[in-house]
């Protein structure tokens, strides 16, 4: 195996080149540039552009690796080194004008998340964790919240807007929540709601139907960080299953009580 912590550098490099990138054509985007990939998923060529800038960089790092993309600039998976690669989380944020979206880029190795990165464009914040090497936010090291109860929690969460399913037991969690913490943020990109939840901003992040890249870097940030991550069933498959809770030990614990409550 590579050295894990060189090679987090080396993506946290590429990550920021994108995002200048991304930030660049902030300033140049129009709304005729938008397209729709399906239902309230929007895309542009500046998240596929984005995309092959990620994907050139990371070729020669590890050749015989496996990308899964979400634009599917490169698609294919390999038996070991597997990239899972966002290239602008929070797209419907940035074609709005509303400045919190990230890249996301995370390695896993024989299925195992192995490196996660973040970058945070607008606030130039980049999140970074290599397996059992901690969590960093810009070089510094970080830790989840230590909150123990929900009455002094701030939360985060995202709504399921791909789908319908469970809508009904999402908003009675969301309900109970709103009456429960200090409040709930839906900031628009689950890679940053994990990034922060793993710097103690958020005390918990929940949602589902979710997809592998929105949140594999921010799995291993959190993780690393000292954090607990299990799905929607209580299990660690949240890559599979599309759904997380994540935070301290102790608020994942609280908040999968909740959501068990009006889930199946």
């Amino acid at each position: 195996m590579v050295s894990l912590e060189v090679l987090c550098q080396q993506v946290a490099q590429i990550a920021k080149t994108a995002g200048a990138y991304i930030l660049a054509e902030s300033n140049r985007f129009g709304s005729s540039d938008i397209e729709e990939k399906g239902l309230h998923d929007l895309v542009s060529y500046v998240d596929k552009t984005a995309e092959k800038i990620i994907v050139d960089a990371l070729i020669p790092l590890l050749p015989d690796a496996g990308f899964i993309t979400e634009e599917q600039t490169l698609l294919k998976e390999s038996e070991h080194y597997n990239w899972i690669i966002d290239p602008l989380d929070g797209t419907t944020n940035f074609l709005h004008g509303v400045p919190t979206y990230s890249v996301s880029i995370a390695l896993t190795y024989l299925d195992e998340l192995v490196v996660g990165v973040v970058y945070e464009i607008n606030r130039d914040e980049c999140f970074t964790a290599w397996k059992n090497g901690g969590a960093f936010l810009n070089g510094t090291p970080i830790s989840v919240s230590s909150t123990p109860c929900l009455a002094t929690s701030l939360l985060a969460t995202g709504f399921p807007f791909r789908s319908e399913v469970h809508l009904d037991a999402y908003m009675e969690v969301l309900k109970t929540m709103m009456k429960s913490t200090r409040g709930i943020r839906r900031i628009g990109s689950a890679a940053v709601d994990l990034a922060y939840t793993a710097c103690g901003r958020f005390d918990c992040f929940f949602e589902f139907n979710l997809q592998n890249y929105d949140m594999a870097a921010g799995i291993l940030l959190v993780k690393e960080a000292g954090g607990k991550v299990i799905d929607f069933q209580g299990e660690n498959k949240m890559l599979k299953k599309g759904s997380v809770i994540a935070g301290n030990a102790r608020m994942t614990e609280l908040v999968y009580d909740e959501i068990r409550k009006s889930f199946d």
